[in-house]
């Protein structure tokens, strides 16, 4: 049932709202200068399909006051972090970057810095980063406090353990030249964390030293210093790792298709193009260019000019914001002639060409992750809509190569079923399809995809197995988006930026609204 918005009193005021289901979760944050046109502005007809999927699930919504929209923009920003409702943009990126700690202990040591939901890092000393995923986070972290003698644990001892004995550390905790020592190797270390050029005028300062210390034949210091540069040698090659604070510049290209956002970025570092990534977000709500880069530079370093193929909603807005959080003046600038135009346009054709092959990659992506044994170029999904014991209906949508193929699409009035048994309802719905098919000896599909969990899905196997059909068969349930599939005792979670998990969707969604427009024609009709 629709939620009705008339029963509710909405302030006119600046602020957020935050949307709830049934079962008090909240599904959506958005803010709003007057709350009341915004909110109201959800429940009129011509919404996008996917914002008319958020306002069926809507059972209460509750609404915190703020005095500008400036405050509204901070607001929902953290408010997202801290819930993160499955119908906001949520940038799954900031696992690919790594920050490192240098605590401030007597001797410090090399960490893995943590951070809070709202981006807060956790314990004392000096932050490093953020550092591209490169390799393995755990062997690169290793490599450097190898590569600089620093100790790793957690408490200091009384005597030198395993780590001295293997050459990876000095010992300070009993030695006392190592004691000397130690502040000059953390020093070298923060100086190779500022910059990959720092890496190589520290290389080529060892390499000095260890030529001074063989020609005054302190041959023992010179094998330590030739194991650091080996181990140096070793963290250049495997770390991949690229300091961003001189970033400077950032581009930006941003398209949508089939009510899903593409964002591309560039990042440029001292003139130079170093890193590019994908996002993906759903039109929902107030999900925007504007809200998807304030969450963005939550997590990543901000430039002082950021180029766009399209200027965000709240330019001066966004600007002043992030202005104020980093601490020096922002420009967003939509680039109309010249290099930076070309750079914004070529962030384009790269979007085009992802959409120009997005139903491809997501089927290619279904194969792999759900392991199925052929690619699911045809995919029929099967929903059950249930109104009381009259009024219960089967529908199914037909996928072909990732869109919806209309012509295919059936309903079905349940026979052989009496009161609410979903599983029964499936196995009957089943088993006529494809009984059907086999008799009109009708192409099968790849895929059977049904809505809900392990029970819907047994139920389907049932049916197939009972017409000796082996297809592959899996189910999709609405609360956590699990992938049910044979033989499996736990569900597959797909990422919710995938193109793969979006056509299941999709298929699952047009399922779910045929069938309903079926059901409420014959209750219509019945009333009639």
């Amino acid at each position: 049932m629709t939620f009705d918005i008339s029963k509710i009193h909405i302030p006119s005021n600046p602020g957020i709202y935050l949307m709830k289901d049934s079962d008090e979760k909240i599904i959506y944050i958005g803010k709003a200068k007057n709350l009341k046109n915004r909110v109201k502005s959800y429940f009129l007809k011509n919404q996008n399909y996917k914002t008319q999927k958020l306002v069926e699930h809507i059972s209460d919504i509750e609404f915190v006051l703020t005095d500008n929209e400036s405050e509204a923009f901070l607001l929902e920003s953290n408010m997202i972090k801290k819930y993160r409702p499955k119908f906001n943009i949520e940038l799954k990126d900031q696992q690919r970057y790594t920050y490192l700690r240098i605590s401030d202990e007597k001797y410090p040591r090399l960490l893995v810095a943590r951070r809070t939901r709202n981006g807060k890092f956790l314990g004392s000393g000096k932050i490093f980063g953020p550092f591209m995923h490169g390799s393995s986070k755990l062997l690169t972290i290793g490599t450097l406090r190898k590569a600089f003698q620093i100790r790793i644990c957690k408490q200091l001892p009384k005597k030198v353990c395993l780590e001295y004995h293997l050459g990876n550390c000095e010992g300070p905790c009993e030695f006392k030249d190592a004691q000397e020592k130690y502040a000059d190797h953390v020093s070298a270390l923060e100086e190779v964390l500022k910059g990959k050029n720092q890496t190589q005028i520290f290389t080529e300062k060892l390499k000095e030293e260890m030529s001074q210390a063989a020609a005054f034949q302190q041959f023992e210091r010179a094998k330590d210093i030739r194991d650091t540069l080996i181990r140096l040698d070793s963290l250049q090659t495997k770390q991949k790792m690229e300091y961003v604070e001189n970033s400077d510049e950032e581009y930006f290209g941003i398209a949508d298709k089939d009510q899903t956002v593409t964002v591309m970025n560039f990042r440029m570092i001292n003139g130079v193009m170093r890193d590019s990534d994908k996002f993906f977000f759903d039109l929902v709500g107030d999900n925007d260019f504007s809200n998807f880069l304030f969450q963005y530079y939550t997590v990543h370093k901000i430039p002082k000019f950021i180029y766009v193929s399209t200027l965000p909603k709240n330019k001066i807005l966004l600007e002043s914001l992030l202005s104020k959080q980093a601490g020096f003046s922002v420009k967003i600038i939509y680039p109309k002639r010249g290099k930076k135009k070309n750079i914004v346009d070529l962030i384009l054709k790269n979007i085009s060409l992802i959409h120009s092959k997005g139903s491809n990659l997501g089927l290619i992506e279904l194969k792999e992750i759900l392991h199925l044994s052929t690619m699911p170029n045809i995919i029929e999904c099967f929903d059950i809509s249930n109104h009381g014991d009259e009024f219960a209906v089967g529908s199914m949508a037909r996928f072909v190569n990732g869109k919806p193929d209309k012509s295919g699409y059936r309903k079905f009035r349940i026979k052989t079923v009496s009161g609410r048994d979903d599983f029964a309802m499936i196995s009957e719905v089943i088993k006529r399809r494809y009984l059907r098919l086999l008799e009109e000896n009708s192409q099968l599909p790849d895929l059977i995809l049904v809505d809900g969990g392990k029970g819907q899905l047994n139920a389907a196997l049932k049916s197939l197995q009972s017409l000796g059909l082996n297809l592959d068969c899996i189910s999709l349930a609405k609360e956590n988006e699990e992938v049910y599939m044979p033989n499996q005792k736990n569900p597959t979670i797909i990422s919710k930026d995938k193109p793969s998990l979006k056509i299941l969707q999709h298929a699952r969604d047009e399922t779910h609204r045929f069938g309903v427009a079926y059901n409420r024609t014959i209750r219509k009709n019945k009333i009639k």
